[in-house]
């Protein structure tokens, strides 16, 4: 089990980091990782510009226009560090530790509304009680 990225929220971006069989194993609805879209390749416009060699070059060299590809890969993650701060969401069974970025207040909301069981979310200040939601077990 790999730690993935999963978007929570796609207005803000908001993302949960963790395995995605321990995210879901909390949500009444599951989240996909990011990176199941799979990485793609753009392309963006350079415009044409001037080049100085050295600070006071007297005869800049003129860059001409061009288009560049690059890879753009949503889950992707640098080294084995984990984006965001860390959360731990507890059942009494099962006790996991994911991190998120994006506000708090808006985690503990997305949790409240689709939370599967009850649990304790443990943020970096305090504990937090969550209820099953409605459609949760």
């Amino acid at each position: 089990m790999t730690i993935q990225k999963h978007v929570y929220d796609e207005v803000t971006g908001n993302s949960i980091y963790g395995a995605t069989a321990n995210i879901n194993y909390f949500l009444t609805t599951p989240l996909a990782p990011a990176s199941d879209a799979g990485a793609t390749n753009k392309t963006a416009n350079v415009g044409a510009f001037t080049r100085r060699r050295y600070p006071g070059d007297a005869t800049p060299s003129n860059v001409s226009a061009s288009t560049r590809t690059f890879l753009v890969d949503p889950g992707r993650r640098n080294g084995s560090a984990t984006p965001g701060s860390p959360f731990v969401l507890d059942d009494g069974v099962e006790k996991r530790s994911f991190t998120y970025t994006g506000s708090f207040t808006d985690l503990h909301a997305f949790l409240v509304s689709d939370s599967s069981k009850e649990m304790k979310c443990y943020s970096p200040s305090a504990r937090y009680d969550i209820s099953a939601s409605a459609g949760g077990g």
